[in-house]
């Protein structure tokens, strides 16, 4: 069965970087290449951005099994921890880690949650 779980990073991002593409980097490491059915095969999940300035938070909101929660932060991690992604225009953005870690979901995110464990 799976639970819900929350991801949060702050981000350094280049002056010209897009703010989705740290997002990008996360579903690309937890779904791969390509289009597939929901739902995500090692974990649903959603990234939310918040930009002010060159800092980014994002938050990622997450579902999967308990034993397999420790290898979805592992890939969100290193998929931040690269520092750029390349959008599918090809735009590269480029990002440096501040922190990135396990967090308590928020009261607020917890309808979204539920919806991920559908």
């Amino acid at each position: 069965m799976r639970q819900a779980y929350a991801h949060e990073a702050v981000l350094v991002l280049a002056p010209d970087g897009d703010e989705r593409a740290p997002g990008g980097a996360v579903t690309a490491a937890l779904c791969g290449p390509g289009e597939h059915p929901p739902p995500c095969p090692l974990a649903a999940h959603h990234t939310a951005a918040d930009r002010q300035g060159d800092e980014l938070r994002i938050r990622i909101l997450f579902a999967t099994a308990p034993n397999r929660a420790d290898e979805v932060r592992r890939r969100i991690d290193d998929a931040l921890a690269r520092g750029a992604f390349t959008g599918p225009g090809g735009q590269v953005t480029q990002w440096r880690t501040v922190r990135s870690g396990c967090v308590r979901l928020a009261e607020a995110e917890r309808p979204h949650a539920r919806r991920l464990l559908r």
